[in-house]
């Protein structure tokens, strides 16, 4: 079947603001927080917030004028993205810089835009952004997260109401928040930590590793921030 150029494009227009209040959004909310909490759903989750922070360094390295080359997921919900460029350097630190705040602030801004109409358009964004991930994956896992990541966001843009848009974004992006701290926690929780990006900032540039995840940190704060004023508005 030909792909009708018109209707795609009207599809990724933003229709207007969405209502989203009251019952709706405390359903998604509470169902965002108890998947995050609940073990063996965090567990499959914890890979799409891993997916966001990989990309979230491969879309920084190539604004700073970096080649991006391929990234994996591991099964233990760790993963490495390939930027090729200067060892050092202003593009170097943000890159590295980029991975742990990319889950929040493209939670909270997933947030921000669900109830502004901005759902199709954010959702044919994030099919592109898919499409060129699923090109540098490096590993079978890593595949399969992108291609069943793409195949719901294909699905929920093409057939989902714009309602329907609205809510998955403002449960996906409460998620990535949530999902950002836990990151963090657990980088900052560590004792082995001289693979991390904050170790490898603190190498670049000689600034302690803890004030790098208090930068972090302070990207998460402001997300979540973003995100509690826009959720308790709708409620």
């Amino acid at each position: 079947m030909p792909v009708d150029v018109d209707e795609v494009w009207q599809r990724l227009q933003p229709v207007g603001e969405v209502s989203l209040i009251g019952r709706p959004v405390l359903v998604v909310l509470l169902a965002a927080i108890v998947a995050v909490g609940v073990g063996p759903v965090w567990r499959v989750l914890r890979l799409g917030v891993t997916l966001v922070h990989e990309l979230g360094h491969a879309g920084v390295g190539i604004l700073c004028g970096r080649r991006f080359t391929g990234f994996v997921l591991r099964g233990d919900m760790s993963g490495h993205a390939v930027t090729v460029g200067p060892a050092r350097g202003p593009g170097r630190v943000a890159t590295t810089w980029a991975g742990y705040p990319a889950p929040a602030v493209v939670g909270a801004a997933a947030v921000w835009l669900a109830g502004r109409g901005w759902g199709p358009t954010v959702l044919g964004v994030v099919l592109l952004v898919l499409l060129v991930a699923l090109v540098r994956s490096r590993s079978v896992l890593t595949a399969v997260v992108v291609l069943g990541v793409g195949a719901v966001t294909a699905w929920l843009w093409w057939s989902g109401s714009d309602r329907l848009h609205a809510q998955v974004l403002v449960g996906t992006g409460v998620v990535l928040v949530v999902g950002a701290w836990r990151h963090l926690a657990a980088v900052a929780g560590t004792r082995d930590s001289s693979t991390s990006d904050a170790a490898v900032l603190a190498r670049l540039t000689g600034v302690p590793r803890l004030v790098w995840v208090a930068t972090f940190a302070l990207v998460c704060a402001a997300a979540t921030w973003v995100v509690a004023t826009t959720v308790l508005a709708a409620l």
